[in-house]
């Protein structure tokens, strides 16, 4: 995650100019020895270039980066903010979830960290009015786009340079600030995170191991959790998250039925990835309930189609 350092370095380079690392201690006033590690950081991850000036001295200015592009509309647009005082890596992942009223609880279990953590990384945007509390739940302020749209930004750049580190043509699906899910583009890079830990098959991938065996075309998807189960919820929403033509809706409806996933657990995980009116209506074509309309956020199977499927697969 990027460091208060490392903001403050981006900060300073915002304008576009290039500077040493004695400039920007003077800036900044880090340490030259401590900002020296914080330039290898950021280079390392793309967002600075260099140029070696005269007596090879570094010189560094920023990439064109969307880390740094949605900085710069952060600056811009509300430039009466000091962002590196405000900003920790912790309030920053908090601010992925104040894009709607969420209560504390919900986030500190989404982040895996206690509600008094939730608290303390609220507290710098609290004190400058830049919530809007409604109850017990907590969101961004409306004109606060700007702050959500970098804090994004840095997260998923963290899982894409998590994840090309190991395997180069790997994209990232989806994310939030402790999950991502990847898709591969070449067997090497498939077989690369099969053997690296924290990283597990998911999607149609993961069937198999349900008994249901597909044939796969291309490469599979992967899932980033450490430390958590992935649940039988999660491979069918991760399934979905690429597509949810008529062929990717039939499979999740048959682990569905296979596993007899309880409707209510699996529009709670649905959630979090934007997927509850896809869920809902897969369960309404399930329980028999018709779902002619040209608004079903799925294309789901005829019921002639969905069994021919569940029986070709030995689903009762």
């Amino acid at each position: 995650m990027l460091t208060k350092a490392g903001l403050a370095v981006i900060d300073a380079l915002r304008t576009g100019r290039e500077a040493t690392a004695a400039d920007l201690a003077t800036d900044t006033e880090y340490s030259q020895a401590h900002l020296y590690d914080v330039l290898d950081e950021l280079l390392d991850s793309g967002l600075l270039d260099e140029r070696r000036g005269p007596n090879n001295q570094r010189r560094v200015h920023l990439a064109d980066h969307p880390v740094v592009e949605a900085y710069r509309r952060l600056q811009s647009e509300l430039s009466h903010v000091e962002w590196p005082d405000l900003l920790s890596a912790a309030t920053l992942r908090v601010c992925w979830y104040l894009d709607e009223p969420r209560r504390v609880a919900e986030i500190a279990e989404r982040l895996d960290i206690t509600r008094q953590g939730v608290h303390k990384a609220l507290s710098p945007l609290k004190h400058r009015a830049m919530l809007s509390p409604s109850g017990p739940e907590y969101a961004l302020s409306a004109d606060l786009s700007p702050l959500l749209a970098f804090a994004r930004a840095v997260v998923q750049h963290e899982h894409r340079s998590r994840v090309r580190t190991l395997a180069p043509s790997a994209t990232v699906e989806w994310c939030d600030p402790k999950r991502a899910l990847v898709h591969m583009q070449t067997a090497a890079d498939t077989e690369a995170l099969e053997a690296a830990p924290d990283w597990q098959l998911t999607g149609l991938a993961r069937f198999a191991e349900y008994g249901l065996q597909f044939f796969l075309a291309g490469e599979p998807a992967f899932w980033y959790a450490p430390d958590e189960e992935l649940t039988p919820a999660d491979v069918v929403c991760h399934t979905l998250v690429r597509d949810r033509g008529s062929r990717r809706v039939s499979y999740a409806m048959l682990l569905i039925e296979e596993l007899d996933i309880d409707q209510e657990t699996l529009t709670e995980t649905a959630r979090w990835y934007e997927l509850e009116s896809a869920v809902a209506a897969m369960y309404r074509s399930l329980q028999s309930e018709s779902d002619a309309s040209a608004e079903s956020p799925v294309i789901i199977p005829s019921e002639a189609e969905f069994m021919a499927l569940k029986e070709q697969y030995g689903v009762s």
